[in-house]
């Protein structure tokens, strides 16, 4: 029975990964479901955007004081973490501090005091952050469309976070006094526990039974709590903390807004304005296969996988919505909505998917039960979205795409849309004038 922590341990570290991997694996099949790009040009730009973006927050400091307090998070919450493995390995072997054996005396109370001052940082930061979300009033974090479901996962993240902290700082103090009576061998070095927690528990000259009890039970809490944050990120937003990576490297490294010609369409283009080209003459071998079944997207099928990508990689925070003109002037147009809807309706299919063994047709669409003609049609194409977006991540293209699909599979275009290409089909300008009149400006 001596190693029955032990067992119970192995077991909900193998439970835990095995969930954790069987959500990645279902996220990955999700995002295949769209069509291949390739992305994997540039392979030196692309390792440099991933790692100055993604690691290194580079467009978080355009907004100074959230920049600041998510780096706290993000680097304190991600280097404690690294004690996962010194956890892993007590939980076991059933060793204590095992990586103060491998680190030496001296640098294991460097590493221990490192990670107490970055918790404190994490735990300033999660506090600031549920304020503002709550109590600030910050516009983009009380929009409508996180009523529900999106702002209380980004609570429970915060809660989250503060309790795992807090279970850190409760673990350190216990251990703390037990090494002070000699009840553990002295490893690490825990200054903010000792100014905060420490004073509070001998206040009331606790035996060292119970603080065992509270040490373990912080330990254990820890653990769990590590367990559970993991695999609730395939619920949570929060997804982004692994997907910024990927979506950063896949990112669009061309200019910003420039749109896509369809190859299929540019070859009937050049071959209609080649004098010498024959209209009767048989296809080249293989160019069939260039013509898309269908122009543009009406359904997630139709986007390409780092669309995809991007509707599981957004963090909802909302700089794109904040910048985006056609969303300020009150129009129904969100570039965060529109990702928020893309990732609803992806879900959707999957969980389609894994009820039927394959997708059966629900009859619903990406388009019009999702994300309407209206918000569509409101885009004004400046790309101030793309350009605010902290991780790099592209709704304007699902606009583009979805567009594209109304006017050339629907031919839905608004009337005015509609006027400018007759006007160039006719007079080879967007003005309703003779094509002889073209020049007429340049005569003064």
């Amino acid at each position: 029975m001596q190693y029955i922590d032990n067992i119970i341990f192995l077991i909900l570290l193998v439970a835990g990964f095995g969930l954790f991997a069987k959500s990645l694996q279902k996220i990955y099949r999700n995002i295949r479901l769209g069509r291949e790009i390739n992305r994997s040009d540039r392979k030196s730009e692309r390792w440099e955007t991933m790692a100055t973006v993604a690691m290194g927050q580079s467009k978080m400091g355009k907004r100074p004081v959230a920049g600041i307090l998510h780096l706290f998070v993000y680097v304190g919450f991600v280097i404690i973490n690294i004690e996962l493995i010194e956890i892993i390995v007590d939980g076991i072997f059933g060793t204590h501090r095992f990586l103060a054996s491998i680190f030496g005396h001296t640098f294991y109370n460097f590493f221990t005091a490192t990670l107490e001052i970055l918790a404190l940082l994490v735990v300033i930061g999660v506090v600031v952050f549920f304020i503002r979300r709550n109590f600030y009033g910050v516009k983009r974090l009380t929009m409508k469309e996180l009523f529900g479901w999106p702002k209380n996962d980004a609570n429970w993240i915060l809660i989250i976070e503060f309790a795992l902290m807090m279970a850190f700082f409760k673990m350190n103090s216990a251990d703390y006094i037990l090494q002070m009576r000699g009840a553990l061998p002295e490893h690490g070095s825990f200054p903010i526990s000792e100014m905060t927690l420490v004073p509070f528990l001998e206040v009331f000259s606790f035996d060292n039974g119970f603080l065992m009890f509270v040490e373990k039970g912080a330990w254990w809490f820890h653990f769990v709590g590590i367990l559970f944050f993991m695999n609730y990120l395939y619920y949570s937003k929060h997804l982004h903390i692994i997907l910024a990576f990927p979506s950063t490297w896949y990112s669009n490294l061309d200019k910003k807004g420039k749109f896509n010609n369809l190859d299929s369409v540019t070859k009937e283009i050049k071959l209609m304005m080649d004098p010498n080209a024959d209209p009767y003459a048989a296809p080249a071998e293989g160019a069939e296969a260039d013509v898309p079944s269908k122009f543009g997207a009406e359904d997630v099928f139709d986007l390409n996988q780092v669309q995809l990508l991007n509707a599981y990689s957004c963090t909802e925070c909302g700089r794109c919505t904040s910048v985006c003109p056609a969303n300020i002037t009150g129009k129904k147009l969100s570039p965060r909505l529109i990702l928020m809807k893309t990732r609803d309706r992806l879900e959707e299919v999957g969980r389609n998917i894994d009820k039927n063994g394959k997708f059966e047709d629900d009859g619903k669409k990406l388009l019009n039960d999702y994300i309407t003609k209206e918000e569509l049609w409101a885009c004004t194409t400046c790309n101030a979205c793309t350009e605010a977006c902290p991780v790099l991540l592209d709704p304007l293209s699902i606009i583009f795409e979805m567009r594209r699909f109304l006017v050339m599979e629907q031919s839905a275009a608004p009337q005015e849309l509609n006027l400018m290409m007759t006007n160039v089909e006719n007079n080879a300008a967007p003005w309703q004038y003779n094509q002889a009149d073209r020049l007429n400006w340049a005569n003064d």
